[in-house]
């Protein structure tokens, strides 16, 4: 027992030497590296330092307290010798990495000094100890030498640049001056070697560019990512401005930075031309409404006349074949009438000046009614089927309009394209969340397909499968690229691919509704029930009727310049029962009848282009009267905005040219 405990203090009074003989080792490495003549730091793995020599703190007046536990790469942002932090940091990870020592050159232009840092990693295995970083001031190269060697300025470099007059090229320093200049540069910016040489490239930037430190800003960035390219307007020495493209990219010398490369081209004249184009293209946009608007206008106005008079003539009483010929006009009118809304839709689409209205829709009511709207042009030997999911919501938050306008233009698509078998219509959820739901609407028809060649131009405007001179089947080719638009304003798609079952297509289109809580039975408006086809006590009401019922002793003012438009309107107002209609031909003659018996007139049918006075500036003219008498524009113009732009001047309510009857009969109802 002695003897173990005599080896257990031999031991302990070994390790206790071993560490004193280490200690004092340290303390003589810790001596050595104070008092070195070379001018070092020590870090340790996490780059922080820990030891300064004092020759350091002789080049660099830094006390100790001010340098240990610092990170270096934060100490050295703002200490002489100037580092680059970058360069340093990519010099110490090579050295790491390679396990090999480097060497980092410096310029000091301050002190006109070039040092070279030697980077020495200290390991243990594959563990980093510590760094040990020396500062040695070189004798090999004057300072003269080293900006030479720093930017390059051999003969042939200096020749190639020279040449070069359509592009400024220069160099910078790493702070920003510029430290040469070609004949480009002095073409370009008007200075001469001498008057800018030395001065900060932030004299060719603006007030507010160099207020926000742009030019700095982009050195960072440079050095960042390798290169940055701006476009602004950049100054003369006359101070003048040119639009300018301009590339800046850091040149390194090996890890270290040495300057900036700078190359401006002046692109004012193409800065020009591309303003010209913009404005061109605003002209142009803008004569091609004016045109749509336009030919609206005067193609609705004739065929108000005509499909007006038609539809007065059919209610006369006719042979058999007159009514033939009566169809025959409508259905041809009906044709020219959607021809030019596809036209005009499919402007205002490419003009980004389609809005959706957020309205009540029933999904299951506007399937029922396009299929019945259709049931008469089928074949009679071709069927109509109507599928939809029990889990589609009875009621939803959308655009039944739009809605229906796709749904529409597939069905009729189908029917026309479908001479014997079947055209069915479904209706299912696809995804659906707390608030909303996307509708999967399909058109399945066993018809006559599309070829594989041209499924992939179905949805591009003006396009159809079939352009010979014996096709069969007439249209504009803009009736699926209006669906496309249509279902990407409502949040969806629209595709095609052919029928499985056997020949035919499958169009479908997808749509995004909110979810309706609950809808209030009281807010439901009758006149507007009664339009989509639901029964009021049991009875649907016949229009006619209605309006003939509340017609009598009603006195209208009709301004209206066209003269047959203006026997057909009187006749069509007679036939509703109105006995009391006063004209006018135009503006000024309408607006002294609403001025001279303003308050006995119930309402007012205002047509828009009139001579003399428009109709909305009659209108102007009424409000400002004092007369609050219901004013509803009769006009050609559809375009979008109009008739934002009549109720915004006081008119009530809106009918598009040609005047449906139906329409009519709504809006007299609702005013009167």
């Amino acid at each position: 027992r002695e003897q173990m405990d005599m080896a257990g203090i031999s031991s302990f009074l070994a390790k206790e030497l071993e560490l004193e003989a280490r200690a004092a080792k340290r303390c003589t490495m810790d001596r050595y590296l104070r008092h070195t003549v070379v001018p070092s730091l020590i870090l340790d793995d996490k780059f922080a330092i820990t030891e300064v020599s004092l020759s350091y703190l002789g080049i660099t007046k830094a006390q100790d307290e001010c340098i240990a536990g610092q990170n270096i790469y934060d100490y050295l942002k703002k200490r002489a010798p100037v580092v680059d932090i970058i360069s340093l940091k990519k010099a110490v990870n090579t050295s790491i990495t390679t396990r090999k020592m480097s060497i980092l050159p410096v310029i000091d232009p301050e002190r006109r000094a070039f040092w070279n840092i030697r980077i020495v990693p200290i390991l243990d295995g594959l563990k980093v100890l510590n760094v040990l970083l020396e500062w040695e001031e070189s004798k090999e190269y004057t300072i003269q030498h080293a900006i030479n060697d720093q930017f390059n300025t051999d003969e042939t470099y200096r020749i190639l640049v020279e040449a070069v007059k359509d592009y400024a090229i220069f160099m910078l320093d790493r702070r920003g001056c510029v430290a040469t200049w070609n004949l480009g540069a002095q073409l370009l910016k008007g200075y001469r070697p001498e008057e800018i040489i030395g001065r900060h490239f932030s004299n060719f930037y603006s007030l507010d560019d160099r207020v926000a430190d742009k030019p700095g800003k982009e050195l960072q960035q440079a050095i960042r990512e390798g290169k940055v390219e701006d476009e602004g307007w950049r100054y003369r020495r006359d101070g003048s401005r040119f639009w300018a493209n301009v590339i800046i990219t850091p040149v390194y010398r090996g890890t270290a930075l040495i300057g900036f490369s700078k190359v401006t081209r002046d692109l004012t004249e193409r800065k020009a031309n591309e303003a010209k184009l913009i404005a061109a293209y605003e002209e142009s946009a803008k004569l091609k409404s004016e045109f749509l608007a336009n030919m609206s206008h005067e193609i609705r106005t004739p065929m108000h006349g005509m499909l007006s008079a038609t539809s007065l003539l059919g209610d006369t009483i006719l042979t058999d074949e007159q009514k033939e010929l009566i169809h025959i006009i409508e259905d041809s009118g009906g044709i020219l009438l959607q021809v030019i809304n596809d036209i005009l839709d499919y402007s205002k689409l490419a003009a980004g000046c389609f809005s959706l209205n957020s309205e009540t829709i029933d999904v299951s009511e506007v399937v029922s009614s396009v299929a019945r709207s259709v049931q008469t042009t089928m074949s009679s030997k071709s069927a109509l089927e109507i599928n939809i999911s029990e889990e589609v919501p009875r009621m939803a938050e959308g655009d039944p309009l739009r809605y229906r306008q796709v749904l529409q233009n597939l069905v009729s698509n189908a029917v026309k394209f479908t001479e014997q078998g079947y055209v069915r219509i479904q209706a299912r959820i696809l995804t659906q969340d707390d608030s909303s739901f996307i509708l999967l609407t399909e058109v399945v028809d066993s018809g006559i397909g599309v070829p594989p060649e041209a499924a992939s131009t179905l949805f591009t405007p003006f396009t159809q499968f079939d352009n010979s001179a014996t096709k069969r089947y007439k249209g504009t080719g803009l009736g699926l690229s209006i669906c496309k638009s249509l279902s990407e304003l409502m949040s969806g798609n629209v595709g095609f691919r052919p029928n499985p079952d056997r020949q035919g297509s499958i169009f479908w289109y997808t749509t995004k509704f909110k979810k309706c809580v609950r809808i209030p039975i009281a807010t439901i408006d009758q006149e507007e029930t009664s339009s989509l086809g639901f029964l009021i006590n049991g009875v649907n009401p016949n229009p006619y009727e209605e309006i003939k019922s509340i017609s009598y002793g009603k006195k209208i003012l009709l301004a209206e310049d066209n003269e047959i438009n203006q026997k057909v309107m009187l006749r069509m107002l007679k036939n509703f029962g109105f006995d009391k209609v006063d004209c006018a031909v135009n503006g000024g003659e309408a607006l002294a009848k609403a001025k001279q018996n303003g308050h006995s007139y119930d309402l007012i049918l205002m047509d828009i282009n009139m001579p003399v006075l428009d109709g909305g500036s009659v209108t102007v003219e009424i409000r400002k009267a004092g007369l609050q008498t219901p004013v509803i524009a009769m006009t050609a113009n559809a375009l979008k905005g109009h008739a934002e732009a009549y109720i915004a001047k006081g008119m009530n309510d809106y009918i598009p040219k040609p005047v449906d009857r139906k329409l009519l009969i709504k809006a007299l109802m609702r005013w009167l």
